[in-house]
């Protein structure tokens, strides 16, 4: 206690707790004073805002999805798809890019998405948030105004370099039940049947996920 004590003592002598005449403790300025000197105190009504604050969830951020396609077929469309994701890498956002000549799966979504809206089938097709942005024309309309960077506010960050360790950048691997041979050998029937695991490709889709609160884009098998 001896610290503690040299802390508050005033007046001459060495302000320990040894001996010598004892003297009487003097505070020279109040604890509680001098804390809340100079601080405005805030009135009950904000006090209680800035708790409710405290309590409220971190909003989620926005899912930016891009239909693209990886098949040279059509010079125009791959050309398209290149320069949506050049743009979207520009502003450092987490894509979530599902490539529909991989996957059946993501031509049907995409078509039915379309399809909803009375849209033709195109690509690329860009989504932010739940919300149909459109193709390459109308994307590269909004960066030219300054309005993609606005609509993309909110959206989770991802540094343009980094490479999933799982897929390479690609989201699809061979897939670990057939080795991308796509029929599987069933013992107990003594037969061979189409592997249920993979897609018409032989391929496993990497699911994207975002992590709610940080920067970091993870794989789940």
């Amino acid at each position: 206690m001896e610290d503690g004590c040299s802390k508050v003592v005033s007046g001459g002598g060495s302000g320990s707790c040894g001996g010598g005449a004892k003297k009487p403790f003097h505070f020279a300025r109040s604890l509680t004073y001098h804390h809340h000197q100079g601080h405005r105190v805030l009135p009950p009504a904000a006090k209680w805002r800035r708790h409710q604050l405290a309590d409220e969830p971190r909003a989620r951020p926005k899912d930016v999805v891009l239909y693209t396609t990886s098949l040279r077929g059509v010079r125009r469309t791959f050309a398209d798809c290149s320069s949506v994701r050049a743009i979207l890498r520009g502003f450092r956002v987490a894509v979530d890019e599902r490539d529909v000549s991989m996957d059946a799966a993501f031509r049907r979504e995409l078509w039915s998405l379309l399809d909803a809206r009375g849209r033709a089938f195109s690509l690329p097709q860009l989504l932010v948030g739940g919300r149909l942005v459109g193709g390459a024309d109308e994307v590269k309309q909004l960066h030219e105004s300054g309005q993609l960077r606005r609509l993309l506010d909110g959206a989770a960050g991802q540094d343009p370099a980094y490479v999933c360790d799982g897929c390479g950048g690609v989201r699809f691997v061979p897939c670990t039940a057939c080795g991308g041979g796509r029929k599987v050998f069933v013992e107990e029937e003594d037969r061979v049947q189409r592997c249920g695991d993979c897609n018409e490709n032989g391929l496993m889709t990497l699911q994207f996920k975002t992590m709610r609160y940080g920067n970091d884009p993870t794989v789940l098998t």
